[in-house]
């Protein structure tokens, strides 16, 4: 275990935009599809954050997990748990299984994959200059 300043900014950051979205945004593409696009990000910088695994693994691990909890809301998970009537359940695992998130989770990791490809090796220069 490890901590990375930089992974942990970028996952307070996307969490305060996912709240923001989850609390405000009432619409029907930015909170079902750009949260999807966002939470594997999220997922994907607070797993960097504290561990060091090489990016593909991360990536890999995260868009499946996605892809399980969006099967397991197909399987109504919530409800078979109970949680139904927790709303704080129904929003972070969600209650309505949609084949489009699949999209919006992979996409969401491509993203960051592309971040890092593109964006990290700057971020690492950086790093390495100012200390």
């Amino acid at each position: 275990m490890r901590f990375n300043a930089y992974y942990f900014y970028w996952t307070v950051l996307l969490s305060l935009i996912e709240v923001y979205i989850g609390v405000f945004v009432k619409d029907d593409f930015v909170r079902p599809y750009m949260g999807d696009f966002l939470v594997v990000i999220l997922i994907y910088t607070f797993i960097r954050t504290f561990f060091k695994y090489s990016m593909i693994n991360t990536a890999i691990g995260v868009l499946l997990f996605s892809f399980l909890v969006e099967i397991l809301q197909y399987f109504k998970i919530v409800e078979v748990l109970g949680l139904g009537s927790s709303q704080l359940a129904r929003t972070v695992i969600g209650t309505t299984f949609v084949w489009e998130d699949f999209i919006a989770y992979t996409l969401g990791i491509v993203m960051a994959l592309g971040c890092e490809q593109f964006i990290g090796p700057s971020m690492e220069k950086w790093r390495r200059t100012s200390n």
